[in-house]
């Protein structure tokens, strides 16, 4: 059965020690099994508090980052691969397996081109490097491809897999959104059944950031998808409400959101279940 959570942008608009711990007590008051940790890029982050928080209110905590603009991966390749190593350390501080986010760019940073052969060179050797220091870490790392209009990079599947088959360690995974995948995915299932045992970690959310169930992606498809490969892993809720005003300018929710953020999140987390219930038991 996989693992049902939510990240802290159902909560607060990004990391601090007051807003983590009342991230925490929600998650679990919601019901949650985890909550994804947006590390900040000041990596001003209390690891070990953090995990007495989470093991006292019996949930689980996984971590990602997403790159700052001086740490791009094609321009800034020394500083990309010295962020994502300290925040390694900082996963490995909180006993935790797992690294995900937008670890190949920095959203919102372009050239004007597509990624050039020289620079797909230069971000497989940055990440056959950290796949390396994750190993010896016991983590496993998992750039997420994002959307053609947040990055020029990654932005599908298939380009993240083709660089995890080319740098063959096991320490590197998947990690997909569906709100991306939306955008640049012909579907839901085959991205998944190619993925196989290198899909580590899932945001669920719908095509418009809304309520899930209520867009356009095809969840069935998805879903069916996840129970064909034995996917274990977690399923985190990321949808966003206007009601947490923070968010509205780094999520473009420029209409005001139909729903606030505990309705997001318990109503979602309730279809997540039914949806998994629906097609693990076949």
């Amino acid at each position: 059965m996989p693992i049902f959570g939510t990240t802290i942008l159902s909560f607060i608009p990004g990391w601090s020690a007051d807003g983590g711990r009342f991230a925490i007590e929600k998650t679990a008051e919601y019901g949650f099994d985890m909550l994804e940790i947006i590390l900040p890029s000041s990596l001003d982050f209390d690891a070990k508090t953090t995990k007495k928080l989470l093991d006292d209110n019996r949930i689980s905590g996984r971590c990602t980052l997403n790159l700052p603009a001086n740490c791009h991966i094609p321009l800034y390749p020394e500083q990309a691969t010295s962020i994502i190593k300290s925040a390694l350390d900082k996963v490995a501080e909180m006993d935790g397996d797992f690294l995900g986010g937008v670890l190949h760019s920095a959203i919102g940073t372009f050239t004007g081109n597509p990624c050039t052969k020289e620079e797909r060179i230069i971000i497989q050797q940055v990440f056959t490097e950290l796949a390396d220091y994750a190993n010896k870490r016991n983590i496993t790392i998992a750039p997420e491809p994002i959307n053609r209009y947040e990055s020029y990079v990654f932005t599908a599947a298939d380009e993240v897999l083709d660089m995890i088959e080319s740098i063959g360690k096991p320490s590197i995974g998947l990690h997909l959104d569906t709100f991306h995948m939306n955008i640049e995915e012909r579907n839901f299932y085959d991205p998944i059944i190619r993925a196989g045992n290198r899909l580590k970690h899932v945001h669920i959310t719908e095509s418009d950031r809304g309520m899930t169930g209520e867009g356009n992606v095809h969840w069935d498809d998805f879903f069916k998808a996840l129970a064909t490969i034995n996917y274990q892993g977690p399923l985190v809720l990321e949808n966003f409400s206007s009601q947490i005003t923070a968010l509205v300018g780094p999520t473009s929710l420029w209409r005001p959101s139909k729903y606030n953020s505990e309705d997001l999140a318990k109503r979602s987390l309730a279809f997540m279940k039914k949806m998994v219930g629906k097609w693990y038991a076949n």
